[in-house]
């Protein structure tokens, strides 16, 4: 088991919203988890301006995204880091940051205060 490295995810981010400016200055949001028995990203929820969601898919930052949250999940597995299965992705104003949420919760309501 390898130390955990604390920039890992923020550097990466940050790397990906300089190739992807036009992209992160819309203010948007990802939700993702991963299965219990797995330590890959198996789903995705998207929060965006419509008028920008396809270029997310065009421009290849939704196909860069998606493979750093699964490097994420596995990389925090490697290290047994916790918690490591759900979390949200924020954009806008020109960055790109994560937050996990703990492993267990059932509902984002439980952690976001929807009622």
């Amino acid at each position: 088991m390898s130390n955990f490295d604390e920039n890992f995810e923020a550097v990466r981010l940050a790397m990906l919203a300089k190739q992807h400016p036009d992209i992160v200055k819309v203010a948007g949001e990802v939700i993702f988890c991963a299965e219990e028995n797995e330590e890959r990203l198996s789903s995705t929820s998207w929060t965006l301006e419509d008028y920008i969601f396809d270029r997310v898919t065009e421009s290849g930052f939704k196909l860069h995204l998606l493979e750093l949250l699964d490097d994420f999940i596995e990389y925090r597995s490697q290290c047994n880091k916790l918690p490591r299965r759900k979390g949200i992705i924020r954009f806008g104003d020109g960055n790109l940051s994560i937050e996990w949420l703990p492993d267990g919760f059932t509902h984002l309501s439980e952690h976001l205060g929807a009622e």
